[in-house]
C-alpha cells in the first residue's frame, strides 16, 4: 500500500513525534509498504512564536495538493495539527477521501503554558480538526479517556502504542566521564512544558545531566551552572549516556507517553517520575521504575532498582508491534471498507473493528 504521512513536526527537531514517525516508516517499509512524508523541509517556513525551533510552513495548500496528486496515496495519515496537517485535511475533505489523524502531545496544555489560552478554546479546535477523521490514534488509554471526556467520539479514538529500538538502546559501555556518582539524567526538549526545572531543583547526591535543546536552555544553564548540559545527541551517543547514568529522572507532567522512558530502561537505566500519564502507562506497577509525587524520593528509590529489571521491562515493547497497530487503523482510499478491515486486521488481529470503541 502507498501511504502518505503528513507532519508539521520534522527535522531538525529531535523529539518523540519525529522519532515515532521515522520508526513507523522503517517498519512499514519492512512490511512491504511504500511510504512518503510531507514535511516542512519542502516548504518556506517561519519560526513558531515562543518556540523558534518549530518551523511553520507558509501557505502550503497548493504544493500539498500537487504532492498528494503526484503520489496518489492509498492511505493518508495526518500526524499533526499545524499548517501542513490543515492543508492535507482540507484536500481530503474536498475530494471526499478518508484519512486518519494522531494526537501525539498534550497540545492544549502546552499552548496554555506558553500563551495562557484557556484549555476549552484549544480543545474546541482539536474536536474540529480531528472530528472528520476515520480514527484518531493516541498513545495511551489515559489520553484516550481524556479526549473522550473532552468531547471526542469514543468510537473513533484508538490506541497506537509506542516502541523502542532494542538494537540501539541496550546495555553497553557508558559515556566516558569523571563526574561524581550517582548520576541523575534527564533527556528531552528543554522547554517549559517539560518541567525540567523541577528536576534541577532537587536536592540529590552526585551529579545531574540534561541532554536536549530548546528555548529554556540558555536560562537554565545560567541558573544551574553545576548541571552538565550535553545538548542534542545522536541515538548512539544517547545510549552511552543512558548507560552512564544511574537513574533517569522524568519530571514532565504533560507528556502523552515519553519515548525516552523506554530508551532509558532499554539501556538498563531505572526511571524516576511523577505518577502521571506517560510514566503510569509505560511503567505502571513494574519494579523497573519508581513513581512518586515526591520526585526526590522517587529518584533515590530508583537507585536501588537492578538494571536488569529495567531492561526486561523495555523488552516488552517493539516498533514492529506498534506499526502493525498503526497499519490496522488506516482507512484505504477507494476500496470497500469490509474487505479493507479483513486485510488490515491481519496486521493486528487485536485491533477493534471500525465503528467500535
Amino acid at each position: 500500500m502507498k501511504i502518505l504521512i503528513v507532519t508539521d513536526a520534522w527535522e531538525p527537531q529531535v523529539n518523540g513525534v519525529v522519532r515515532t514517525l521515522k520508526s513507523t516508516r522503517r517498519e512499514l517499509e519492512r512490511l512491504g509498504h511504500t511510504v512518503e512524508f510531507l514535511t516542512p523541509l519542502e516548504f518556506r517556513t517561519v519560526p513558531c512564536p515562543t518556540y523558534p525551533d518549530i518551523r511553520l510552513s507558509l501557505l502550503p495548500g497548493r504544493k500539498v495538493r500537487a504532492r498528494i496528486d503526484a503520489f496518489a496515496p492509498q492511505a493518508i495519515h495526518i500526524a499533526t495539527e499545524g499548517p501542513l496537517g490543515l492543508a492535507a485535511r482540507s484536500y481530503a475533505l474536498r475530494h471526499k477521501l478518508p484519512y486518519t489523524t494522531a494526537y501525539h502531545t498534550r497540545f492544549p496544555e502546552y499552548v496554555r503554558a506558553r500563551t495562557a489560552l484557556p484549555l476549552s478554546v484549544t480543545y474546541r479546535f482539536l474536536r474540529w480538526f480531528h472530528g472528520r477523521a476515520e480514527a484518531v490514534m493516541v498513545p495511551t488509554e489515559v489520553v484516550r479517556r481524556d479526549l473522550v471526556d473532552a468531547g471526542f467520539a469514543p468510537d473513533k479514538v484508538v490506541l497506537w502504542s509506542r516502541g523502542v529500538d532494542l538494537d540501539v538502546f541496550k546495555p553497553g559501555p557508558p559515556m566516558p566521564h569523571d563526574l561524581s556518582k550517582p548520576i541523575f539524567l534527564c533527556v528531552g526538549r528543554v522547554a517549559v512544558e517539560k518541567n525540567i526545572e523541577a528536576f534541577l531543583r532537587l536536592d540529590l547526591p552526585g551529579t545531574k545531566w540534561v541532554a536536549g535543546d530548546g528555548p529554556a536552555l540558555p536560562r537554565l544553564k545560567a541558573q544551574f551552572p553545576e548541571v552538565h548540559f550535553t545538548g542534542v545527541l545522536g541515538q548512539a551517543e544517547l545510549a552511552t549516556l543512558y548507560n552512564a547514568a544511574d537513574v533517569f529522572v522524568f519530571p514532565s507532567r504533560t507528556d502523552t507517553f515519553g519515548l525516552v522512558l523506554l530508551e532509558a530502561m532499554a539501556c538498563g537505566c531505572p526511571v524516576a517520575a511523577y505518577p502521571v500519564t506517560g510514566p503510569v502507562d509505560v511503567i505502571g506497577d513494574s519494579p523497573a521504575g519508581a513513581l512518586d509525587e515526591d520526585l526526590r524520593a522517587a529518584a533515590l528509590r530508583a537507585l536501588t532498582i537492578p538494571r536488569e529489571l529495567a531492561r526486561a521491562h523495555a523488552e516488552r515493547y517493539s516498533w514492529e508491534a506498534c506499526t502493525r497497530q498503526f497499519l490496522s487503523y488506516l482507512h484505504p482510499i477507494g476500496v470497500g471498507s469490509a474487505d479493507d478491515d479483513v486485510a488490515l486486521r491481519s496486521a493486528n488481529p487485536m485491533a477493534p473493528r471500525r465503528g467500535t470503541p
